[in-house]
């Protein structure tokens, strides 16, 4: 049998998009692991929030907002931006940046900061809040696609980790390290921190796609987190914490390079979140009960990148989501299966710009990194 789209990788990424082709075409869904989700699906922070990754992701996390509300998977819970006197132009920088995007932010200061989170040491005087910022049910979402694209006929092949992607005629011959052979007219590369690799089996020249491993640890603190604090993050980047069933998960918001693979924390990485968070506020570790780390894979320019390679048409990229590929999922795969169909844009997803996301403007040159 030769299916329609080989899809490779079924996290959040490569699920989304398998439900939303299944209606138009016959899928094949790979995943590599024993089950899907392992990698960076299973160790998501879980929210959504609007300013993450940056004005250029914002048209994909806003499109994405209604889907996530109306089914469910998402409790409001506020997000506080939060800076120092020294931070003001920074501050003020942020603001900037997100003015006309649609974004709803205000600006607080010291008194309104320590409304929404007391223990935050004095010198913590500025605050941008973010009311809309919202938890997500990651695995009630992946398990939702997963779900989708079961009833649609996609068929999923779990421990079929990819070995070989040669040409054959108009499409392509797929092996496994176990083995198997598939047959499929297109490939979708939705690997994630493997995208790269995929690419370089299939003869295509990668894009710079890099992991990054992100830790988060979780702590017991006297007084014991608030069920309705916001998430915390600093402005200069150096962590953010949310509560979780009475529990603070923080994060030092490291971006180690990283080989693609089983990500674990550093113990260095552990102690910088713990520092910082100490410095910060006025919270007692009770008790440091969880540690984990998982892999964000970027592009070169940070934005994602969805659609056909140029020089390899049959090759579909739908990679490089960083940390926003859980909240950026609805509207990032109904564009992707949109671009592979041929099909117009819709309400969901009129409102943004392929362009801006087509591996086509890695070619030519090489793009600059930016933070």
């Amino acid at each position: 049998m030769t299916w329609d789209f080989a899809i490779i990788g079924a996290g959040m990424a490569g699920a989304s998009l398998a439900a939303e082709l299944a209606a138009h075409a016959r899928i094949l869904l790979l995943e590599a692991e024993d089950a899907p989700g392992y990698h960076s699906t299973g160790r998501s922070a879980a929210f959504w929030e609007e300013c993450y990754g940056g004005p250029g992701v914002v048209p994909l996390t806003l499109a994405s907002g209604p889907y996530l509300r109306e089914h469910g998977f998402l409790t409001t819970r506020g997000a506080l931006y939060v800076g120092r006197a020294e931070d003001r132009a920074a501050m003020d920088a942020f603001v900037a940046s997100f003015a006309g995007t649609g974004v709803t932010i205000e600006r607080l200061g010291r008194e309104g900061l320590v409304a929404h989170v007391p223990q935050m040491n004095a010198e913590w005087c500025d605050a941008i809040h973010e009311p809309a910022c919202a938890d997500i049910d990651v695995a009630g979402l992946h398990q939702h696609y997963l779900a989708a694209a079961r009833r649609g006929g996609v068929e999923l092949a779990c421990r079929a980790r990819v070995s070989g992607l040669a040409r054959e005629g108009e499409g392509w011959r797929i092996a496994t390290e176990g083995g198997a052979q598939y047959r499929a007219a297109r490939v979708i590369n939705a690997a994630g921190a493997w995208a790269d690799t995929v690419a370089r089996l299939a003869g295509v020249t990668p894009l710079g796609i890099r992991p990054l491993r992100r830790t988060v640890v979780q702590l017991r603190v006297d007084p014991p987190a608030p069920a309705d604090l916001p998430l915390v993050l600093d402005i200069g980047g150096s962590f953010y914490f949310k509560p979780d069933a009475g529990r603070l998960w923080l994060s030092p918001h490291d971006e180690i390079p990283a080989e693609p693979g089983d990500a674990a924390p550093e113990e260095m990485d552990v102690a910088l979140a713990i520092d910082r968070f100490e410095r910060a506020t006025g919270w007692r570790i009770a008790a440091l009960e969880r540690r984990w780390a998982g892999l964000r894979s970027f592009a070169p320019d940070r934005l994602p990148v969805y659609g056909p390679d140029p020089g390899e048409p049959g090759f579909f990229w739908f990679a490089g989501q960083g940390g926003f590929g859980i909240q950026t999922a609805p509207a990032a795969a109904r564009l992707a299966a949109q671009l592979a169909l041929g099909l117009q844009a819709d309400a969901m997803t009129a409102r943004i710009d392929a362009a801006a996301y087509a591996p086509a403007r890695f070619h030519g040159s090489q793009p600059a990194q930016t933070a």
